[in-house]
């Protein structure tokens, strides 16, 4: 395990936000795993509409066509120093990350885990989303406003302040499943307060990734998403692993 305090062993390039800190939920789930292992790095913050020509300078490989992702770079994206190896995304950096720096272990998959976060994405996350992201443009510079805006506008169809019509029956509308969800989270809270019990596995870091980004972007989404049981207990369990925030 690597002492936090000595010279940087990743370059960690993260999502700008004019608050200074980290609040993409995909770079979050990095974020946990290395400030979990004590693993020494640094941040280099992008602007959005410098991520691609950035990377791309690096010497970055683009995403594959075949991966479904709508640009050719994006973070989190590593700079492993020891190997001079870059990794894109956030899956292959944590299992990069978890063999080359085995302890403390985190368990990147399980079948309890992944029931959760597959219901996350189907039944909440939809709803979380369209709250969260329209708001994300109150954190930005103007220059990546103007991307921001531009890119989600043309993707939606609608302008932000449209996607945020019928918030309010949204979030009624997924109650229930919220509440199954965080119920399921809970399912092994004799042995700790994590998914699988005393020690978080990465499916912890996706869910407190995920509520501390929507905290940065918007404090009143926050705290309507840790309403429910399960959700606060993990967010607040994580917390000693979100202090390096930038």
């Amino acid at each position: 395990m690597a002492a936090s305090n000595s010279e940087p062993q990743i370059i960690l390039y993260d999502l700008a936000c004019t608050k200074g800190v980290c609040f993409s939920p995909v770079v979050w789930r990095i974020r946990l795993l290395l400030n979990y292992k004590q693993i020494s790095y640094k941040t280099v913050f992008l602007e959005m509409p410098d991520i691609g020509p950035t990377l791309k300078e690096l010497g970055v490989a683009p995403h594959d066509p075949a991966s479904g992702n709508r640009v050719d770079y994006t973070v989190p994206t590593i700079h492993h120093l020891a190997t001079n190896r870059y990794i894109m995304e956030s899956k292959p950096i944590a299992e990069f990350i978890e063999s080359t720096y085995p302890d403390p272990p985190v368990q990147l998959t399980s079948e309890l885990g992944s029931e959760i976060e597959l219901k996350i994405r189907s039944l909440v996350a939809p709803t979380f989303y369209r709250s969260a992201m329209p708001r994300e443009i109150n954190i930005l510079s103007p220059r990546a406003q103007e991307y921001f805006r531009s890119s989600r506008e043309a993707r939606f169809g609608k302008t932000l302040e449209e996607l945020l019509e019928g918030e309010e029956e949204r979030w009624k509308a997924v109650d229930a499943d919220r509440h199954a969800v965080g119920e399921l989270m809970r399912t092994n809270k004799a042995l700790g307060p994590f998914i699988l019990g005393a020690q978080p596995s990465y499916s912890d870091f996706f869910i407190a990734g995920s509520l501390q980004s929507v905290k940065v972007i918007d404090e009143g989404v926050f705290q309507r998403s840790v309403q429910c049981p399960g959700y606060k207990d993990i967010y607040e369990a994580c917390l000693p692993y979100m202090e390096k925030k930038d």
